[in-house]
């Protein structure tokens, strides 16, 4: 008698997560918490210089910093870089890349609008849902989260450590975690996304990382 196959552990995270951000969705909290940090009149913190200027615009060109850093470390590793086996190196400099790449492409094609855009705040969007197909009379490009992805572009740390430094790659998927709720908070505050964009900007990013984990890189 054959034993039942288990399940990897990754593959089981990423069911729950999704589960999750499922249950999230329908749970209507994303409007409740934009009323925390708007108004009908706006965002007071849209423009705000520490909002905008270092933890987005700083945020986001320290991202691209450490991705172009990854991309060298490929070829020319350096600190604990060089502990890595080539192909897990250039496994999380392309992931990191193609996650972030993927996470823009999703977000030039969408209809949704950001929440500064709608009526509630002082726009002229009406809300719909995320999965809408339909306009909703605003800018839209707004899911998933870009800025976001500044953080959770670097998921990819998780798989490329997984087998040769376990601390390593906890400390790396916290770092990412941590950096992409941090972000995705900024732009919650300043009106930019919805809580639910940053949640899936996050589990597509894992996705991202989790298929290229299967990939034979050398």
């Amino acid at each position: 008698m054959l034993a039942p196959t288990r399940l990897p552990p990754a593959f089981l995270a990423t069911l729950g997560l999704l589960a999750m951000l499922l249950a999230w969705d329908a749970s209507g909290l994303d409007i409740v918490l934009a009323q925390a940090a708007g108004t009908p009149q706006g965002f007071p913190l849209r423009d705000h210089w520490l909002l905008a200027g270092p933890l987005h615009n700083g945020a986001r060109w320290l991202a691209w910093a450490l991705a172009l850093a990854l991309c060298l470390g490929a070829w020319w590793p350096v600190g604990a870089l060089a502990r890595l086996e080539p192909a897990r190196r250039l496994q999380l400099a392309v992931t990191t890349v193609v996650a972030a790449a993927f996470i823009a492409s999703l977000k030039s094609f969408s209809v949704t609008s950001c929440p500064w855009d709608l009526q509630d705040f002082g726009g002229t969007a009406r809300y719909l849902s995320h999965w809408s197909l339909l306009a909703d009379g605003g800018a839209g490009r707004c899911f998933p989260a870009g800025h976001a992805s500044s953080g959770f572009a670097f998921l990819g740390g998780w798989f490329a450590w997984r087998d040769s430094d376990s601390v390593m790659a906890a400390a790396w998927l916290a770092a990412a975690v941590l950096a992409g709720l941090g972000l995705g908070l900024v732009q919650q505050w300043r009106g930019a996304h919805f809580m639910s964009h940053t949640l899936w900007t996050g589990w597509l990013c894992w996705c991202v990382a989790y298929a290229a984990s299967f990939v034979r890189w050398g």
